[in-house]
């Protein structure tokens, strides 16, 4: 594939289903663009065999081969320039990236969170969700920055809180809309109708006063 803005890098902890989300987009041809590698900082996860399926190359880069967390993220830097990324994908990332990183790639890394931030940034977001009482939880989809889950949110989703619900099945409704609202901005951050400049989030060269809803997209 010539040099563009389509080739595309991820990095996973887990069991990657973003990452299948995201495969499956670009296969069914939704998006014009080619994850060229995945990286884990875990040996053994199930996100590596996902990349093995798709016949896309996989590394593990584990966090504990290193001293300092420079050290490991330049090492991260060193492998995905290896395959000339322009786009770096966090899907289910475990790991807090800072400036050595994020200054590498200034508004191409893309990120997805559990929550409506700026609710319960970090972890155990269903379960502060469901112990505040809330009627309604969700995830979004943000540029990284140095601030952890701290940058300008793309595109948001929504679910209510129901009665019998715990964090377990609350997360299930979740990832389902996870798995619509990624791929949708993994595609138009290659189709540059999104991008971030001095802080702000953009979409059409238009920027974003607060978060898109998926309910409003359908068209779009």
């Amino acid at each position: 594939m010539s040099k563009s803005a389509n080739k595309i890098g991820v990095l996973v902890s887990g069991g990657g289903t973003n990452l299948q989300s995201i495969i499956d987009n670009i296969h069914l041809g939704d998006c014009a663009a080619e994850i060229e590698c995945v990286i884990s900082n875990v040996a053994d996860v199930y996100a590596l065999t996902r990349a093995d399926n798709a016949n896309i190359p996989r590394h593990v880069i584990s966090h504990k081969n290193f001293s300092h967390r420079a050290e490991f993220e330049q090492a991260l830097i060193d492998k995905l320039d290896s395959y000339d990324v322009d786009i770096i994908v966090l899907a289910g990332f475990m790991r807090i990236l800072e400036s050595t990183f994020i200054s590498h790639y200034p508004g191409r890394i893309l990120n997805i969170h559990p929550s409506l931030l700026p609710k319960y940034s970090g972890l155990n977001t269903h379960q502060r969700a469901l112990e505040s009482g809330d009627s309604s939880h969700g995830c979004s989809v943000h540029f990284a920055t140095t601030e952890l889950d701290g940058g300008p949110v793309i595109l948001q989703a929504s679910v209510s809180i129901l009665e019998n619900d715990d964090a377990q099945i609350l997360a299930k409704r979740v990832l389902e809309k996870e798995h619509i609202i990624y791929p949708k901005c993994v595609q138009w951050l290659c189709e540059n109708r999104i991008h971030y400049q001095e802080g702000y989030a953009y979409f059409d060269n238009q920027r974003l006063a607060s978060p898109m809803q998926l309910e409003q997209i359908q068209s779009l």
